[in-house]
């Protein structure tokens, strides 16, 4: 029951980050990826140091915080600049696409890394969805913004960055708490990324945000950011790397959707295509059968 705990705690969170998917596409236009990300994990932090503090939860050990901080400045801070810096170009659905293929990543990097072992049966998996998720990214370039490949582009590149947190943020939690974990690299992301919105002036923006933007930062912070990686840490610490990325396929859906509504943004065939690509080949990839 603790994988299946863990598989759907992580649902929710994919749900909620899809949303914020197209939350940051909304704000792009008022506030650069640096802002943008001070916001999300800036509130996020705030949420929950407080919530940390009142629980008394069990910290990283003293050994452990270097590797604690880095990790969190490497996803809450780089992750999610490219994150931001990749909605920027492309649709929110089309981002989150490229986002789906985060449990091929994972894998990929479970591997590498010894975790995790490729089998041609993975690799068959991580190429359908890889070669799914292409065709419908370019199938669909006439009906995207400008240069909309680059976002595609960055946001790939930026998956590695959660895929190695996925995979080697596990044995440290173990070692502490989920929110204990969380907290610490949440802060650590979040001071680099204000010192950062400091000396580029990022946060000028901010006196020419309308109401709705500024909920949509509050939301962005509360929502995508603190609450949906509560969830998440914990579903790393129910199940297995691979099993928990497999979640984040539910994304684009919830970025679709709430786009559509935010921004008019379309819903096409070829995302619904390389969407089901995505569910196909993480299909083959993680449902080999165990030896006997």
């Amino acid at each position: 029951m603790g994988e299946w705990a863990g598989v759907a705690i992580a649902l929710a969170s994919s749900i909620l980050g899809g949303t914020a998917a197209a939350i940051t596409r909304y704000l792009v236009g008022g506030a650069d990826p640096v802002l943008l990300a001070i916001l999300r994990w800036g509130i996020g932090f705030l949420c929950l140091l407080p919530c940390a503090l009142l629980l008394g939860v069990r910290w990283p050990q003293r050994s452990d915080w270097p590797a604690v901080a880095l990790l969190g400045i490497c996803f809450f801070g780089l992750f999610f600049i490219l994150y931001n810096i990749a909605v920027s170009y492309t649709t929110a659905a089309r981002a989150s696409l490229a986002l789906a293929t985060l449990p091929l990543h994972t894998m990929v990097v479970g591997a590498l890394l010894g975790v995790e072992r490729l089998t041609a049966r993975k690799i068959i998996g991580v190429g359908i969805a890889v070669l799914g998720v292409t065709a419908a990214l370019a199938a669909g370039l006439a009906q995207s913004p400008p240069g909309a490949w680059r976002g595609e582009l960055i946001m790939t590149g930026a998956v590695f960055c959660m895929a190695f947190y996925n995979v080697l943020s596990r044995p440290l939690m173990q070692r502490s708490s989920a929110l204990g974990f969380l907290t610490v690299g949440m802060g650590a992301g979040a001071a680099v990324l204000v010192l950062a919105g400091f000396v580029k002036g990022s946060f000028a923006a901010l006196d020419h945000f309308t109401t709705g933007q500024w909920i949509a930062g509050i939301y962005l912070g509360i929502g995508g950011g603190a609450l949906a990686f509560i969830l998440w840490v914990m579903a790393l610490a129910r199940a297995t790397p691979t099993r928990v990325a497999n979640t984040m396929t539910v994304n684009p859906i919830a970025a679709t959707l709430l786009a559509a509504l935010l921004i008019g943004e379309p819903i096409t065939a070829n995302l619904l295509i390389g969407l089901v690509a995505v569910f196909a080949g993480i299909w083959i990839a993680t449902s080999e059968a165990k030896p006997v």
